[in-house]
């Protein structure tokens, strides 16, 4: 193994770099350091020593400083491989990091809201709505882009949309989304059935007493 890499089941944006790993074919080559970090916990010192940001997933190379932030991390683990996730062609490539961002918005807005959601006093509704208005704006869009996301080939946008939709399964499995977008549920399915995706689920080894975000989102007909 010549890289580690900070590493949590519970973490979709280190699952982004477990489904490249597995895509490009480099997971032989990854130790995990299960590594805990959290917006209300104190920083993790390990993690500290090799992103500054405290943040996972971080990824330890042994060529050079630590990578962080999982974009980064996937694109250099695609580069490294050769492997296409990332295409080379300029259309092709600004449409695949375009969804990947769709993916990545949308599940920083679903952890923040879920963060939101913990905090003693109670929620900021004005925040809260709002999400609940992009989320909602986001789904509609990918529902209208299901057919182009089907065809196009794997890469790092569908992984990005992956791991947001495996959130919305993972902490909001009340909001019924593929019954409201079942173009999209579809064209998830087809994924799902890539061993990248389904060996990378996301697993929960510390389970919350309260589920807090029940009954917080709710979706309207795409």
């Amino acid at each position: 193994m010549t890289m580690t890499l900070h590493w949590s089941p519970r973490s979709p944006y280190v699952r982004k770099v477990m489904i490249t790993l597995h895509e490009t074919g480099l997971l032989p080559e990854v130790a995990l350091q299960r590594s805990v970090v959290a917006l209300h916990l104190p920083p993790n010192a390990a993690v500290l020593a090799d992103n500054p940001l405290g943040k996972i997933p971080a990824l330890v190379t042994g060529d050079g400083p630590a990578l962080f932030d999982s974009r980064v991390i996937c694109e250099y683990l695609d580069l490294r491989a050769k492997a296409g996730l990332f295409p080379a062609e300029p259309a092709a490539r600004l449409r695949q990091l375009r969804w990947q961002a769709m993916g990545d918005g949308l599940l920083e807005m679903l952890l923040l809201w879920r963060t939101e959601l913990l905090r003693e006093a109670g929620p900021w509704q004005g925040i809260t709505s709002g999400w609940q208005a992009k989320v909602q704006a986001t789904m509609t869009a990918l529902e209208t882009e299901a057919e182009d996301l089907a065809g196009a080939p794997f890469g790092i946008g569908q992984i990005a949309l992956v791991c947001a939709l495996g959130q919305l399964d993972f902490r909001w499995n009340d909001a019924d989304w593929r019954g409201h977008f079942p173009q999209l549920a579809g064209v998830a399915a087809a994924w799902q059935a890539r061993h990248s995706v389904s060996a990378t689920m996301v697993q929960d080894d510390q389970p919350d007493a309260v589920d807090v975000t029940a009954g917080q989102l709710r979706f309207s007909a795409g």
